[in-house]
């Protein structure tokens, strides 16, 4: 059997069942704080994590 190797940086998707409800609530309050922060207000990035936060919300409410 070889050795698998995983690449740096790659993206996995948020399952339900890899994250518990309080690292969800973390990472939502995060991306929420990041979203509303002056510095990245009305910039492109503040809408990535304004969307990422609407996708942690969802996934959430799921529970």
């Amino acid at each position: 059997m070889n050795n698998q190797y995983c690449k740096v940086g790659t993206v996995k998707a948020l399952n339900k069942e890899e994250y518990s409800i309080t690292a969800l609530e973390f990472l939502y309050q995060n991306f929420i704080e990041k979203a509303n922060n002056i510095q990245y207000a009305n910039t492109k990035l503040g809408d990535f994590f304004a969307s990422k936060a609407q996708k942690l919300e969802k996934l959430l409410n799921e529970f």
